[in-house]
């Protein structure tokens, strides 16, 4: 039997999902207006597309941080990112169009029976995926790096538009994937006179890096790179035995030592309940340790710059023919018009404000 996660567990499940689809859908949904290509925080390209078109594109993140602990500390690492699906109607498919009747689409695609239905038109939908290793001992580490390719091989489905559409096929289809991820450590010489000698401290430095081959990177195209991307790619890093020290605010006695990690497009965080020190998350996104989602937000609103009330009201002054188009584009999409729809006079009042104890 599968055990339920723990309540630290289910707040880093909450912060991953968060971080994943930190723009994965820009208001205002609709990709006639906007979204026409992903775009999230963390975009990793294959590795020979950057160098060979000498592009400004990421091809890998990397993450520094302090582990303290000894030798027979283990460590996890674990890349998560979404794969993007290339989805469009199957040539010899009927014209993809929206219904000439917005109220009864967006009736078929939000109504209480929420059927089956099926995006039609071109869009780019994401797969979860994850790529780990996991309890490597730290004294491994110590002696040389540890490094795993992980692939995902290209994959194609077809599927009718609707139940009751026979006319209309669906093509989704993944490109090839590779990822590499890589670890290693080096011991830390403790500061005199400021830590104990039993204390001892490692620079952990954790790699996520896109190696998909491709046949002629001089040649693709942008958006062909894209399908073949690592997005909203990030670093969960778990220690047994041991324990991290925050990059935010170091230990005085490690401070030095912090300043000398080299974080490449993620910013680590300990994450959990305070004060456990045995998780930190590397996001592409800055955060400050420990962070929570705040309780009164009813969900995800995907969009980088989300503010949960004007972003709520937005959607809510959307025409029914906008509010079907973003029904039909996306099943994320989908879903936030459906929680907004249902959204009481008490849920909206607790989005206007609210003020914390910094």
């Amino acid at each position: 039997m599968k055990q339920a996660p723990t309540d630290k567990q289910a707040l880093i499940d909450k912060l991953v999902a968060a971080v994943l689809y930190e723009g994965y859908l820009l208001y205002p949904y609709r990709p006639s207006v906007k979204n026409t290509q992903r775009w999230t925080f963390g975009g990793l390209f294959p590795q020979s597309y950057c160098e060979s078109r000498r592009s400004s594109e990421a091809w890998y993140m990397q993450c520094q941080c302090l582990v303290i602990g000894d030798v027979d500390s283990r460590l996890d690492a674990v890349a998560g990112f979404l794969q993007l699906v290339d989805r469009r109607l199957d040539e010899g498919s009927a014209s993809a169009s929206l219904s000439s009747d917005p109220a009864a689409l967006l009736e078929k695609c939000c109504g209480p029976a929420a059927p089956d239905v099926q995006r039609g038109h071109a869009w780019q939908e994401a797969e979860e995926r994850k790529a780990a290793l996991e309890s490597v001992p730290l004294g491994d580490l110590l002696a040389a790096p540890q490094r795993v390719t992980f692939h995902f091989p290209e994959q194609v489905a077809r599927s009718l538009a609707s139940s009751a559409d026979a006319d209309r096929t669906v093509r989704r289809e993944q490109r090839t994937l590779a990822c590499r991820v890589e670890l290693s450590a080096e011991r830390l010489a403790a500061p005199a006179a400021k830590a104990s000698r039993s204390e001892q401290a490692f620079k952990l430095t954790a790699r996520v890096a896109n190696v998909t081959p491709l046949a002629e990177p001089a040649h693709c195209s942008s958006a062909e790179a894209q399908l073949h991307s690592l997005a909203s790619t990030h670093i969960v890093l778990s220690a047994v035995q041991g324990e991290f020290a925050s990059l935010v605010d170091p230990p005085e006695r490690w401070r030095e030592a912090a300043a000398g990690c080299r974080n490449e497009r993620c910013w680590p965080v300990l994450v959990g309940e305070p004060p456990q020190r045995n998780t930190m998350l590397a996001a592409p996104i800055i955060l400050y340790d420990y962070p929570q989602i705040a309780a009164e937000s009813p969900g995800e609103l995907f969009d980088s710059t989300e503010i949960d009330e004007i972003l709520t009201l937005r959607i809510m002054t959307l025409t029914e023919s906008e509010k079907a188009e973003m029904a039909a584009a996306d099943p994320r999409g989908r879903a936030l018009l459906q929680r907004v729809n249902s959204l009481g006079p008490d849920q909206l009042l607790a989005l206007h404000g609210m003020a914390r104890n910094p």
